[in-house]
Order: C-alpha cells, then sequence, then structure tokens
C-alpha cells in the first residue's frame, strides 16, 4: 500500500564469512547458531544489478545518490529501470518465479507477504541487525515485512493519515490551538457545529465505509484486524476490545459527520471537494490530500490548513495506518550480495534523512529519521503526518489479504455498523469468519 507524499556471528570462520563476501549469488544465511550476519562487502567490478522502481516513488537526485554511494563501494554498475503501476503485481510475481529475475525490486509494504508465501523474496533475517544500522523502522513499514518472524524486506519510505482542519473556521469558532487530547477535539468540533448548522454540514466528515481511517479507533482500543498464531489466522473484530473502538467510531462518526455519509467512502463524494467547498471544517486523509484541496479551491492557501494526529480515547494518539514502500531482494538473484549492499544504503540513515525526505518529501523510515526531521523544521502541514507516523500499524501480514481488501467486504463492515444496519457485535461475527476463510485459504 502506499500514499501519496507530499506536495512540498558464534558464526561463520572468518575465511567462510570472506568466501561469502566474494561470492556472487550467495543467499540470506546464518551462522551455525542462527546468529546475526554482517552484509557482504563484495567488490565486483563489471558486474551489474538491476533494480525496478515504480514510477514516480523516488526522484532522479535519491535514486542517483543510492546508486554512486553502491558504484563507489562496490564498483558495480545498476541498471535502474522505472515500472509501470499497470499491470504490476502480476509483472512482479512472473519475474520473481523465473531464473533470472530483477535484484531489488521495490514494492508496496502490504504486497510483501504474497511475494514472500510464494518464496519470491530472500528471506533477509540474519542480516536484520546490520540492515537496521542502528534505526527504530517504523511500526507500520517493519511489521507487514516480518512473515512468521522472518524478515523480507528493508523499509523505504511512508506515508499516513492525519487530521487536515480549517484554521480559519476554526478560528471563527473560537477554537485557536490544536487538540491534543480527544476531549479536545470533540470540544472543537463541538464549536465548530455551534457555528455551522446547515444540514449537509459536517464538523468532521467521515464517511463510514473510509475503513482506513476507522480502523484508528479499534487499534486505540487495543484491538486488531486479525492475530496469527502459528501460521493460523483469527478474525479480531469480535474481541472486547475491538467492540470497544467499534462502539467508539460509530459515536464518533454519527455525532461529526453527516448522516448520508455513513454508507459512503471517501472517493465518492471526494472528500477533499468537500472540504475545498466548505461543506466540513475537518477530515482525515493522507498528505496528498493538501495538494487536493488546494486543486479544487485555489482560494484556499496554506496559512488555512492546519495537520495533527488524531488524538484517542486512550489518552495516546490513535494508531495510523501506515502505507509506503519497502525494498525486497528476490530469492533467485544472481547478485544478492550485491542486492544487499544496494538496500543497505537506500534503507541507511543518511539516504533517508538526506534524499527520501530531504528531497522527496516523504516520511523516512525510521523513528530517528522522523525525529530528525521534526528537529529541522516542519511546515504546518507537514507535521501532523510525521507525528502521525511515529504511532503506526499495517494490515495483516497475511499472502490473501489483497483479497480482503479488493473484495471491498471491509469497507462494507464498517459502513454496515455506522449506518446501524448492524450491531457491531452481529457485523463482527460474521466478518471474522469472512476474514479467516480468506486469510486462511
Amino acid at each position: 500500500m502506499r500514499t501519496t507524499r507530499f506536495a512540498t556471528a558464534g558464526a561463520l570462520s572468518i575465511a567462510a564469512v570472506f568466501a561469502l563476501a566474494s561470492c556472487s549469488g550467495s543467499g540470506a544465511a546464518a551462522g551455525p547458531d542462527g546468529g546475526p550476519l554482517v552484509v557482504p562487502t563484495t567488490k565486483a567490478e563489471g558486474e551489474s544489478l538491476t533494480v525496478w522502481v515504480m514510477e514516480g516513488d523516488y526522484q532522479d537526485a535519491t535514486l542517483e545518490a543510492i546508486n554512486d554511494a553502491f558504484t563507489e563501494q562496490t564498483g558495480a554498475e545498476v541498471d535502474l529501470q522505472i515500472q509501470q503501476w499497470d499491470g504490476i503485481t502480476t509483472k512482479i510475481s512472473t519475474a520473481l518465479s523465473t531464473s533470472t529475475p530483477p535484484d531489488v525490486i521495490d514494492i508496496g509494504n502490504t504486497q510483501v507477504s504474497g511475494y514472500a508465501a510464494n518464496g519470491g523474496l530472500l528471506d533477509l533475517t540474519a542480516y536484520e541487525d546490520d540492515l537496521m544500522q542502528g534505526a527504530t523502522w517504523l511500526t507500520g513499514l517493519e511489521e507487514p515485512a516480518r512473515i512468521d518472524g522472518l524478515l523480507y524486506a528493508v523499509p523505504g519510505f511512508a506515508g499516513t493519515r492525519a487530521v487536515i482542519y480549517n484554521t480559519a473556521m476554526w478560528a471563527e469558532a473560537g477554537v485557536t490551538e490544536i487538540p491534543t487530547t480527544y476531549e479536545e477535539l470533540t470540544a472543537a468540533l463541538d464549536a465548530v457545529a455551534a457555528q455551522h448548522t446547515e444540514a449537509d454540514f459536517s464538523p468532521f466528515y467521515f464517511p463510514g465505509q473510509y475503513w482506513q481511517s476507522s480502523m484508528q479507533f479499534v487499534w486505540d482500543a487495543g484491538g486488531e484486524i486479525a492475530v496469527d498464531s502459528d501460521g493460523t489466522w483469527t478474525g479480531g473484530f469480535s474481541t472486547p476490545e475491538a467492540q470497544q473502538g467499534l462502539e467508539e467510531f460509530v459515536e464518533f462518526q454519527n455525532t461529526y459527520s453527516t448522516g448520508a455519509s455513513a454508507t459512503l467512502d471517501n472517493i465518492t463524494p471526494d472528500q477533499n471537494q468537500l472540504f475545498a467547498d466548505g461543506k466540513t471544517s475537518a477530515l482525515l486523509n493522507t498528505g496528498g490530500g493538501i495538494a487536493g484541496i488546494k486543486k479544487a479551491n485555489p482560494a484556499i492557501t496554506d496559512d488555512m490548513l492546519g495537520t495533527f494526529p488524531f488524538p484517542g480515547r486512550s489518552g495516546e494518539q490513535q494508531p495510523a495506518m501506515l502505507g509506503g514502500s519497502v525494498w525486497g531482494i528476490a530469492a533467485k538473484s544472481q547478485h544478492s550480495d550485491l542486492a544487499l549492499q544496494w538496500a543497505k544504503i537506500a534503507g541507511s540513515p543518511k539516504m533517508q534523512e538526506e534524499y527520501v525526505f530531504g528531497v522527496d518529501g516523504w516520511i523516512p523510515n525510521s523513528v530517528e529519521a522522523v525525529e530528525a526531521a521534526q528537529e529541522s523544521g516542519l511546515t504546518e502541514q507537514q507535521a501532523g503526518f510525521f507525528a502521525a507516523a511515529l504511532v503506526s500499524k499495517a494490515t495483516p501480514a497475511a499472502a490473501d489479504w489483497p483479497t480482503i481488501e479488493g473484495d471491498k467486504s471491509i469497507a462494507e463492515f464498517f459502513g454496515s455498523i455506522a449506518s446501524g444496519a448492524k450491531s457491531p457485535a452481529d457485523a463482527a461475527k460474521a466478518f471474522d469468519a469472512h476474514l479467516e476463510d480468506v486469510l486462511n485459504g
């Protein structure tokens, strides 16, 4: 899953280690005791590493910086191939099944499980300490990169959701401070509601089928979508924690969004257009919402837009669903030692801070890099998204998870609860059964 960018070893003998480092095509192995390994420092003059990158994910300057550092370190060149989005899942699956796949692939964080389940991605677990380079990867990027505790990808960048609000509209209602608690948020929305009594106005537009945002209430209450135990997935919405979160979601949605929005998603009607038209004072969206709102209404300027992470009833900010990109290495790569070096460079603190954030404008892959970005100074429009990314989650790392998104059952589940068509308990019982059928398929 990706979201839109912002506008602006008790181990091997020394001889064995050197043999591993000098052999092109070496795989991700561990020492005899399963201990960690250091990414090889292979010299490979005249060799070429094939890297697939999705169109629009990284700017040229970032890719050039990674490739230059890689060539300086290894002597090898990079065959960089930009991929189009149309049909990419089939294209990657097919490529990974061949004997000469691309060595490194830029993939969505929630796609890792599908490719790993088919044996297409290299197990990086033995190298994870070295690949992390002392950083603490964002949870929403790291969780879906792990399958049964094993690591199959290196986080590349992130994007997430935060509250976008109309600062001018809130100021007119007497609200001039960013809410840091759930009570402060609802008080602000109540003040806005008192100023706007139009039937089609939402103090906070929150369509019921916008499940990526609705999940924040479930996570905030301690619930999960599904839980894996020894390879078997159990649906999580019937648990007491999830039921509490669902009830809190319904209460918020029914109070602050229009009745008509209960069975709608965030696409139709376009929530950015509603904001631009003055039909709401706030919504929960990705960073791309800033550009979308300004495009829909050029009269809305940056000083009229603020952001902040959604404060939860738990007393902490709600965990936000994190989308983004990760670097996977093909299990059949003929140059896996070189691929490991390239991925380590791409995920390094230097590249993350100076290029992924500094040039591309993405949220970088680690807590430390996000905090460095915050210290360097963020715009009011960026600040909420970077803060939200520090408390993040992702969809289950199950190979068949895309089926759940594709059949729209999770969106309809939340919509049925928001509209009152089903109780949280009845809806959860049926949806948990569907989750288990699909995820264990």
